[in-house]
Parts: structure tokens; C-alpha cells; sequence
């Protein structure tokens, strides 16, 4: 599917003016994802939105000639599949307690850790290695490596999971990997910054995936509930069953117009507009296939039923940060944040508010 992808060109597409290192236009970014929730498994879309998003930029961060402008040039062709390995085996996404390790020399990288519960990693042909290249739980103690599949010391196992079909998660072991220091991306020191940059960009393409995954549950709902007889009618007669799709309808309705509101700031790499969008999608999404899986009632179970997409769904709320991060992320933005929802009060018209009295210590 990347491959197919790469060679129409609907990779490069995505991204303004057809460079990653522009950034994605969020239009084009939705279509896409429409387009693959439509005929792709959650695992499938999920190995595209990771690349796209993420993966495929931050290899922009090494320009010129080398093993990373070249692995980039073969992904925007659909020849190359990035995966993207940041959570550590002992540390999940608690990343300043990554272990696994970027020595830097002179001349070589040594790469050495376990990356568990990656996207694309048994299919992947290179891996965007986050390290740490000194010890200590810094902000500039990280960096990316790019790590070819096939480099002696690099072993994959598939996930113990039959969820996510068409993903290759998988874990990954490197063993004393060496490589060229060509193969450091972006400058030393400034993995996590990059990181938290272009994962704005992964929620964004969350968000409006999960506007498309709703839309097309809800109308499979729909669908099931106007046919499906009961008594002289139809389930959707049921006032009661109307009123439970109608408050999935809402909550997919505010969840786009999030989404339509904060996507130029996240494109942008907004931080704090990307955690919005990955609370909301992170809550709207299992909840309204949770719904959508139960109106559906036995039906739900057929295989790749709603039952199977409610428990796939529950992706949205762990993949690029839980939801309970990302919420602590707004909280600690709460006074930006209140300021953008409008004044706090207002003085009623031909009214004039008096100054304050400040002491002569007062700032």
C-alpha cells in the first residue's frame, strides 16, 4: 500500500508544496486519511499516519546528500518504510527514561536498546531511532538515529497481538549497532525537541482520521438501525436509540470542528493545540464506537465488525501520547488557553470601569 502510495505520488502530496520539511497541508492530510479509513484496516492506516506525519519530516532534519536524504527520498516514493522507534522497553513513553543509548565518536554511532510496540517495525527498512547520548534526564540528552533493518545487530519480533492488522508492530533489539555518523539525524542534543515538533503533526493526522472513522461508523449504525425491523417499524423509530446516535453525531460533530479550528496551528507544530486535538479524538473516538458497537447489538461481533473497531479504537487514547499526558499538557497551558476562550467579564455598555489602586510596591 505505501509502495502504491509512493508511485501515484499521494505521499509527497500531503506536504506543502510537495516537501516534508514545509510541512503538511492539513486539507490534503485529511483527504488522505479519509481516503485510507475507507478501504484500510485500522492497522494499515495507522502504518501510513506514523510515517507520514512524523517519520517521513524528521528526516528533513538532515539536509544535503547521505543515508538519511537518500532514506527520505525513497520513502516519498513509496520505496522505503520508516518506522518510528521511540518507546523503550522499560520506559514506555516516559522518554527522558529512555535506555536505549546513541553513543556519538568522532567517526561512529553505537546504537544499543529494545524498542517495544513500534508501527512498521516488521516491515520497516530503516529505523528513526530515539537515544539518549548522555545520561541524565535532560531535554537535550536525546537524538535520532537512522538505523537500516538490515544492519548486523538489529533483530525484530512481532508483537504478541492479533489486533492492528496490516501495522507491523513489532519490537525491536539493537546490539551494539554501529554506524557512520552520517547516519545521526538532525543535530545531537535535540531529539526530544524534534520529537515533540512533529508528533503535534501525528495528533493532527489522528484527529482528522478519527473524524473519518466516526462518520463512517455512524452511518454504518445508521444504516443497521433503519433496517433492522422492530414491532411495525424499524429500530430508528426508538426515540430512545435516536437520542444515543444523535449524542455520537454531536460529539463527532465537536470534534471536527476542533479539528477544522486547530489544524493550521498544529501543522505548525503547535504543541499545545496538538494535545487539545489528542485528548478530544483520544475520548471522542472510543466513545462513540463503544455506542456504535453496542446499537449494533449482535451484529457488532461479525467479523471486522464494530466490536472489533471499538477495541482497535482504543488506539486513539495511547498511540502518540496517552491520554492522561496529553491532558496534563493543556493543564499546564490553562492560562493561554482560558485567555483564548475570551475575556473573563465584561462591562455593560456606557459603562466605565475605574483604574486600580496599586501601592508604590505594586509591579
Amino acid at each position: 500500500m505505501w509502495a502504491e502510495l509512493g508511485a501515484a505520488g499521494r505521499i509527497g502530496r500531503v506536504y506543502r508544496r510537495g516537501d516534508p520539511a514545509a510541512g503538511v497541508d492539513p486539507e490534503r492530510l485529511g483527504e488522505l486519511m479519509a481516503a485510507l479509513d475507507r478501504t484500510e484496516t485500522i492497522g494499515s492506516t495507522l502504518a501510513v499516519c506514523v510515517q507520514i506525519a512524523t517519520s517521513v519530516p524528521l528526516l528533513t532534519l538532515s539536509p544535503g546528500a547521505g543515508p538519511v536524504a537518500g532514506a527520505l527520498a525513497e520513502a516519498l516514493a513509496g520505496r522505503a518504510v520508516i518506522a518510528l522507534a521511540a518507546t523503550d522497553e522499560g520506559s514506555g513513553s516516559d522518554l527522558l527514561g529512555l535506555g536505549t543509548r546513541v553513543d556519538i565518536g568522532d567517526d561512529a554511532i553505537e546504537v544499543t536498546g529494545e524498542k517495544r510496540w513500534i508501527t512498521n517495525a516488521t516491515q520497516a527498512d530503516h529505523f528513526l531511532v530515539l537515544g539518549r547520548h548522555r545520561n541524565g534526564r535532560h531535554f537535550t540528552s536525546f537524538s535520532w538515529a537512522l538505523v537500516p533493518a538490515s544492519a548486523p545487530g538489529v533483530s525484530v519480533r512481532p508483537a504478541d497481538t492479533d489486533l492492528f492488522e496490516g501495522s507491523g508492530t513489532g519490537h525491536i533489539s539493537f546490539d551494539r549497532v554501529r554506524l557512520s555518523r552520517a547516519h545521526l539525524v538532525g543535530r545531537p542534543g535535540r531529539g526530544l525537541a524534534a520529537f515533540a515538533a512533529h508528533i503535534a503533526v501525528e495528533r493532527l493526522a489522528g484527529a482528522l482520521w478519527g473524524v473519518a472513522l466516526c462518520r463512517r461508523v455512524l452511518a454504518d449504525t445508521q444504516g443497521f438501525l433503519t433496517s433492522r425491523r422492530h414491532a411495525e417499524g424499524t429500530l430508528w423509530e426508538l426515540d430512545s436509540l435516536r437520542q444515543r446516535f444523535a449524542g455520537c453525531l454531536l460529539r463527532a460533530h465537536q470534534l471536527q470542528a476542533l479539528t477544522r479550528e486547530l489544524a493550521d496551528r498544529v501543522s505548525h507544530h503547535d504543541t499545545t493545540a496538538a494535545a487539545l486535538l489528542k485528548a478530544a479524538s483520544g475520548t471522542t473516538v472510543p466513545q462513540v464506537l463503544t455506542e456504535c458497537a453496542q446499537l449494533q447489538g449482535a451484529e457488532g461481533f461479525a467479523s471486522g465488525g464494530a466490536q472489533r473497531l471499538r477495541t482497535e479504537a482504543a488506539l486513539f487514547g495511547v498511540g502518540g501520547g496517552t491520554t492522561e499526558v496529553v491532558l496534563s499538557v493543556v493543564a499546564g497551558a490553562a492560562d493561554r488557553l482560558l485567555a483564548e476562550l475570551g475575556p473573563q467579564e465584561s462591562e455593560p455598555p456606557g459603562t466605565t470601569k475605574k483604574p486600580e489602586t496599586r501601592g508604590h510596591d505594586d509591579p
